[in-house]
Order: C-alpha cells, then structure tokens, then sequence
C-alpha cells in the first residue's frame, strides 16, 4: 500500500507540474536550468519533498504572486538544496546555500529577503557555477 501510494504522488507530481527552461545570466557565463514549475499553493506546499535525487541543471522554481518575505523549511526533503531567491524583475536578491535534509518534526526555516520566485537546486550548484547576488534569471 506505501509503495502504491509513493506511485500515485510521484504520477500527481508529474502530471501537474509544467517544465520550462530558464537562464541565469552571471556576469561571465549564461546557464540553461529546465525547471519544473510550483506555481500553484499545493505545488509549493510539495516542493521537492520525498524526491531522492535532483537531475544536474534541474531545479523547480516557485512562482508567487506577490514580492515578499519567503519562508522555506526542508520537511521530508531527501536531497540537500540550494535556494535562490528572485524579485519581480528577475534579480538574484538572496542565496541560501547548502540545506540539509530535516530528518526531525521541527524543521529549522530559512527567510529571505523579499522575493517573488524561489529556485531550489542541487546543492553545491551555487557554489560550483559561481552565481551571486544581482545576476539575473531570464524566464520564457
């Protein structure tokens, strides 16, 4: 019965999530991300949770409505993940590097400065491609 539960969320996930690609722009290199896409409240309450591996140069992106403080936990996340959070005009105005997995009930949060999108990516990629603040994310 877990298994066939683990099955028909993995298929809702699927099912419900669109993929684009996305480009971070540094101030030396342009890099393709394919994102999946956590646009709506029950995609982003899911996030990457129960996932056990994150393909190189695959993220998801949160995509909210407004531009404001986010809050972000790793609750029964498997895999540790970078952040990247983006204003409105697509401006990397916060990085959190490095989380690990939340293996407790109460999970440490992690806040950032006001943002409207939140990419989540393997950790270490931060790092391994050198973003920084005030690159941007070119979005389709």
């Amino acid at each position: 019965m877990k298994h066939i539960f683990a099955l028909l969320l993995f298929l809702f996930l699927v099912s419900c999530t669109s993929q684009e690609v996305v480009i971070i722009k540094t101030t030396t290199i342009e890099i393709p991300i394919t994102v999946e896409i956590a646009d709506s409240i029950d995609e982003q309450a899911i996030g990457l949770m129960h996932r056990t591996e994150l393909a190189e140069d695959h993220g998801m992106l949160f995509v909210f409505s407004d531009e404001k403080q986010r809050v972000f936990w790793m609750k029964n996340t498997k895999i540790p993940l970078d952040i990247i959070f983006v204003d409105s005009a697509g401006t990397i105005v916060d990085i959190k590097e490095n989380f690990e997995p939340c293996v407790v009930d109460d999970c440490e949060k992690y806040y950032s400065t006001p943002a409207m999108y939140a990419l989540e990516m393997n950790a270490g990629f931060v790092a391994e491609k050198g973003i920084a603040l005030n690159d941007l994310i070119i979005m389709n």
